[in-house]
């Protein structure tokens, strides 16, 4: 039996464990897996049967994390997808030592008035965005996280919203022409 382990904040103890236990339940049955949730200490360890499914444990850690990082149970969820991914960015990486002040002047940026340069960002980009913290947490499939990190790096770095989009809206062509030139290959063909 494999025991991997993730932290949370406090504050996101609640949505972990969801009311009456109900998003832990879930986690635990659509995972294959155990969660021990600390409650004071805010740490969960994720075990399950390496020989059942090796991989549902790690899915269940991503989902943790992804709640952690403020994501709600249901948008987390997406995780158990195949080919999707977590991805989270330290903001304090990207732009360096910043005051309480200039690190909410960025978190506000990024998410915009009302959320919406948020919700472009995920229009456009294909990924699920919370910023939560110090953080910015991604949840999507390969491509589209590449070029999710890609925009919240140039915003972090203090980029136009306008050129930021305009380049994610590029980067999606591209990557829908490439799909489209694609051969497709039928099945028992090698």
């Amino acid at each position: 039996m494999s025991v991997l382990f993730a932290r949370i904040p406090d504050d996101r103890v609640g949505a972990l464990i969801g009311p009456g236990g109900a998003t832990r339940r879930e986690i635990e049955q659509k995972t294959h897996v155990k969660l021990e949730i600390d409650t004071e200490e805010g740490s969960v360890g994720i075990s399950g049967d390496a020989s059942d499914d090796p991989v549902g444990a790690l899915k269940a850690r991503d989902i943790v994390v992804a709640i952690g990082r403020g994501f709600s149970p249901q948008r987390a969820m997406r995780l158990l997808v195949d080919d999707t991914y977590l991805g989270v960015i330290d903001i304090k990486q990207v732009t360096g030592k910043q005051s309480k002040s200039a690190l909410w002047r960025i978190r506000s940026r990024l998410i915009g008035t009302a959320g919406r340069a948020r919700s472009r960002l995920e229009e456009l980009s294909g990924c699920s965005v919370s910023v939560y913290g110090n953080t910015v947490a991604l949840i999507g499939k390969e491509a589209e996280l590449d070029r999710a990190t890609q925009a919240v790096e140039l915003l972090l770095r203090g980029s136009e919203h306008s050129t930021v989009f305009h380049l994610l809206v590029r980067l999606r062509t591209e990557a829908n022409q490439a799909e489209a030139l694609e051969p497709t290959q039928l099945p028992g063909e090698e």
